[in-house]
């Protein structure tokens, strides 16, 4: 099973199962309940399409109504895609390919070497049982060392793609947020230009490698996302789900799109008029999956409040939230 660029992911999902008192490994099969317990297939749907040009109307009109469908969307659902987003098909295509030789590196060079700032990781090193398991493997990048050519090794080609996509994904992520903070009559848009820089965001780029445990495998474990607002570019083999009225549903690709979804913080800053969605991934036993992700998320000592009053949630930090994910994740296996 696999190649030599894939991760030991059965091997750790084995030695998981021996640690777990609750599944024996000799008896597990595919179907075991002990993984995914929502293995009945979801109904596949179609996240609202929005098309950015009206933002760049010259009819007030125009703009005000694609304005209104982003902040609908955002409300009601917490994902949607965008089309005519400013971002050329030649350069997404680029960052495929480019991703594509990346991950096809043998596991031991990804593993031990310094790439992408030593962002490499794969699996889930904090599950303490088979549900909390993640097949995948990802390179989570902070954007302060896109720049930096001494970080991609010998994939010199990555470095000029992956600054030219981070520099058009957070033009597109500021442009959502500002429409976002004006529909809630906050007029200082530039707040989070003041606390969103380089230095705080983030590329992830996934793979989800083929899994003969599918689909009762998790890809990437049921989770929201900790920043203000992501942008994901993904491929059309399908396989993100999110809750919907409490129901799981398959997101269909639109090889046209972006999604976008909201953030835990935005979701605070709102005061829960936009929706921070649990979302997965699930696996697939014949093709691989590939994503890329932009996060865009404040400085660790950003102090996220509430944009109207009475708040929903008390004020708190960045890093604060950060710290109390991760000591969740140690102890629970997840946030």
């Amino acid at each position: 099973m696999g190649s030599i660029s894939d991760p030991p992911l059965l091997s750790d999902f084995t030695q998981l199962l021996r640690s777990c008192p609750t599944v024996s490994s000799s008896s597990y099969s595919p179907s075991s309940p002990a993984l995914n317990a929502d293995v009945v297939t979801p109904r596949e749907c179609e996240l609202p399409v929005i098309d950015l040009s009206g933002l760049r109307s010259e009819c007030e009109a125009e703009r005000r109504s694609c304005a209104a469908a982003i902040c609908r969307a955002s409300t009601e659902w917490g994902f949607f895609q965008v089309v005519n987003h400013g971002i050329s098909s030649e350069l997404l295509g680029e960052m495929r390919r480019e991703q594509g030789k990346l991950f096809e590196t043998p596991f031991e060079t990804k593993a031990r070497s310094a790439l992408l700032n030593n962002s490499y990781r794969w699996g889930n090193p904090a599950a303490t049982s088979p549900a909390q398991f993640s097949w995948s493997e990802a390179f989570h990048v902070p954007l302060t060392k896109i720049s930096d050519p001494s970080c991609y090794g010998p994939f010199i080609s990555l470095g000029g793609v992956m600054m030219e996509f981070a520099a058009a994904m957070s033009r597109l992520a500021r442009t959502l947020a500002g429409v976002l903070a004006e529909n809630l009559r906050h007029r200082d848009c530039s707040a989070f230009d003041e606390t969103c820089h380089e230095s705080t965001c983030f590329l992830r780029l996934n793979r989800y490698p083929v899994c003969p445990l599918s689909p009762e495998m998790f890809g990437l474990v049921p989770h929201t996302d900790s920043d203000f607002l992501t942008i994901l570019y993904q491929d059309q083999v399908g396989g993100l789900q999110l809750l919907k009225d409490s129901r799981w549903v398959a997101v269909k690709p639109n090889r046209d799109a972006l999604i976008v979804n909201i953030g835990d913080l935005l979701q605070a800053w709102s005061n829960d008029v936009y929706k921070s969605v649990e979302h997965k991934v699930i696996t697939n036993d014949q093709v691989e999956r590939y994503s890329v992700a932009y996060f865009l998320c404040p400085s660790y000592d950003s102090l996220i409040g509430s944009c109207t009053e009475p708040s929903v949630y008390r004020k708190f930090t960045f890093g604060e939230y950060r710290k109390q994910v991760r000591e969740d994740v140690k102890r629970n296996g997840h946030k």
